[in-house]
């Protein structure tokens, strides 16, 4: 097992540094302007993602073998296959449409999610009995293909909307847009500092109150908020510089929410230091290498496309076969677990996109923003549902 172990990881990694060369190649069809070198550089860029997304089937089938079940049953292992989802859903509609830019905007979301996946304990564990069933492989693989592609409706919206909000004067759409850059620039945040104190091998250990017992909660970040009536008792720890509020008791909340602060603090500096360097909005900066390349028409068209494609793909896998294996498994198709009750807020809010576009004519701007907005409700279900939300799914 420990070969296949090996070579799995080995093979993730290929595919991380494919798509990061393959995102250069695709920077240069905005930068080169006679078309033949755009061209040349657009088809190393979609035959370096070709290359890359076959590398990461290749650790997914690899790493099959070490653990002996398809390895879709940890936040680990669901978010890197979320994101070989998307770029397979990149590569299909790129063949369709020809549009390049979906490459630069597309597969660095795939490194972000293949990044933020190393956040989490790659170690191969057995699967939990209630995993035990072909409808893990049925409903979760259906579900993150139709995510995968539901994603890709939002690098078009965000491609529509750095080219074609009005950066001359502040509107709300220039706050908005910012904003969704901020949150970008926090989850890479996370990322850069989870991954730079784990190499430290930074660890402070808590002594707190949860539930009546004393309990040691040790925290991998050193702590902006400590445990409510928390006392530091390692040698090494920094000394919090507040507690976390007296509501937070549950054993890992307080540590969540530091890691959280972590964050969104890595987010300030990373987005205001890019915001200084450039001296204007980051979607400003962005917008004169897009103008040239960006037709507004074909990129709304793939937006809506996608969510087409993605909807019925999500709704099949997140609902309909959830349902079947909740009935198999806990003798109930419905039950308001939280995973639930947001994959139906996801269906929700796809299908009110569907009709606001057919019916209301919602396209253009609004259609490219609600295509963010499901893109944030997605995320939403992958990382505060999972990680902070209890519930049935709580072992992913």
């Amino acid at each position: 097992m420990g070969d296949w172990t090996a070579i799995s990881g080995n093979l993730l990694y290929a595919a991380f540094f494919i798509y990061l060369i393959a995102t250069f190649f695709f920077a240069g069809t905005i930068r080169d302007k006679k078309k033949g070198k755009s061209r040349v550089a657009g088809n190393i860029g979609i035959t370096l993602a070709i290359i890359g997304f076959v590398t990461q089937i290749g650790y997914f089938i690899t790493r099959w073998f070490a653990s002996g079940h398809a390895p879709i049953s940890n936040l680990f292992e669901y978010t890197t296959f979320f994101g070989m989802m998307l770029v397979f859903a990149f590569i299909v509609l790129y063949f369709i449409y020809r549009v390049d830019l979906l490459g630069l905007f597309a597969l660095p979301i795939a490194l972000l999610l293949i990044a933020f996946a190393s956040m989490f304990p790659t170690e191969i564990s057995p699967l939990v009995p209630s995993l035990q069933s072909h409808w893990l492989y049925i409903h979760v693989t259906t579900a993150s293909l139709g995510q995968g592609i539901l994603s890709v409706s939002f690098v078009a919206g965000l491609i529509f909307l750095i080219s074609q909000v009005d950066q001359s004067k502040r509107s709300k759409h220039t706050v908005w847009l910012e904003f969704v850059i901020y949150v970008i620039a926090v989850t890479l945040a996370f990322i850069i500092v989870s991954s730079s104190f784990s190499a430290m091998n930074y660890e402070a250990t808590f002594e707190a109150p949860i539930e009546g017992q004393q309990v040691e909660i040790t925290y991998n970040m050193p702590a902006i908020a400590g445990p409510y009536q928390g006392e530091l008792i390692s040698e090494d720890g920094m000394s919090p510089l507040f507690q976390a509020p007296e509501w937070m008791r549950g054993e890992d909340a307080a540590k969540k929410f530091n890691t959280f602060l972590w964050a969104l603090l890595g987010g300030v500096i990373l987005y205001w230091g890019t915001r200084l360097i450039l001296r204007k909005r980051i979607a400003a900066a962005i917008q004169p290498f897009l103008n040239k390349k960006v037709n507004p028409e074909l990129v709304d068209e793939v937006s809506y496309r996608a969510v087409a494609i993605g909807f019925p793909v999500f709704t099949l896998g997140a609902l309909i076969f959830a349902m079947i294996w909740a009935q198999q498994a806990w003798d109930r198709f419905w039950g308001w677990d939280p995973k639930e009750v947001w994959a139906l807020i996801t269906f929700f809010f796809y299908a009110a996109y569907l009709h606001l576009r057919l019916s209301r004519g919602w396209q253009g701007m609004k259609s490219a923003w609600l295509a963010v907005g499901g893109f944030g409700i997605i995320m939403f279900n992958l990382i505060a549902v999972n990680l902070i939300i209890s519930g049935l799914h709580s072992y992913a």
